[in-house]
This record gives C-alpha cells, structure tokens and sequence, in this order.
C-alpha cells in the first residue's frame, strides 16, 4: 500500500474536523475528466463506494446537491419527482463553481460557498464508508455516509440509473 501524501486542508476537512467527524484521507493523480472512475482505479476501491457531488438546479434555478454512486448517471427525471421539482438539470461548471466554491472535479458536500438542499443516493447509506471527494482535485475522504444525514440534512433518493 502507497503512503498517503499529506493534503493541506480544504474546507471540507476544516468543517468536518470542526465538528468532530472522523475520515481517512485518499489522494490520487488528478485526470482531467477521469471522474470516480479514475479515482477508484487509482485507489483501489469499489467504484460504487466512490460517490460523485453534483451541482445540479431546478426550473428556478435554485441549487441543489446530489451524492451518487460513481458508477451510476443521474436520472434527472427521478430526481425532479422525488425533490418536488418540475426540472433538473445540471449547472453550468462556472455557476456550480460559483455555488459550491469548489471547483469541478473537486466538489465536496461539505462547507459549500453557498447553502444548498443535499440528496443521497439511498443506496449508499448501505456502506459503513464511502469515498467522497474533500474539496479538491484528486483528493478523497473516506467517511460514514450517515454523516451527509445528520451533519449536512441529506435526504435520501433513488435517483442512479445503472451506467451502460
């Protein structure tokens, strides 16, 4: 197994250790558009443990996070029915950029520029842990997923379309 490199914090794991949350950390090389897929390969994991945060919006434009599986798309029809929105779709990177403060390919739940309604792809909440990215390209935490529950209000959804 490789040494872990130390990765300076990030917002994330500055609120996560502000409230007492415990994770492990995990960095990989960064590849442009290498997503989850990537990061498990490098790191070894089950792809579906690998969850993907997603900035997405309704019809007013209001955002919204989603926590999925990073071996499943967004089914954005799904996601729309069980949020009680008409339409969903995914941000522009520029306005995702400007909502999470984090910048894509390095989007964390966690300690969000701006407050926004989180959805968890029910699923995931069957793992003791999931990888999910610490505010940083090529940097993910290993975290209990009940954490997105508790700490942030996430609400659970089934909104993955299997991949393929």
């Amino acid at each position: 197994m490789a040494k872990e490199k130390h990765v300076s914090e990030t917002p994330a794991t500055q609120w996560l250790r502000k409230n007492g949350i415990s994770f492990t950390e995990h960095s990989y090389n960064y590849v442009d558009h290498g997503g989850a897929m990537e990061a498990a390969a490098q790191l070894g994991l089950d792809l579906h443990r690998v969850a993907k945060t997603l900035i997405m919006e309704d019809e007013s434009a209001k955002p919204l996070i989603i926590v999925m599986h990073g071996d499943r798309e967004v089914s954005t029809k799904n996601l729309a029915r069980q949020t009680g929105a008409k339409k969903i779709a995914p941000c522009k990177p520029e306005v995702a950029q400007r909502h999470s403060g984090y910048m894509v390919g390095g989007t964390s739940p966690f300690a969000t520029r701006k407050a926004m309604p989180v959805w968890l792809e029910e699923e995931l909440l069957e793992f003791d842990t999931i990888y999910i990215n610490g505010g940083r390209r090529g940097y993910l935490l290993g975290i209990n997923p009940q954490v997105l529950i508790d700490k942030l209000g996430a609400r659970p959804v089934q909104a993955g379309l299997e991949k393929g």
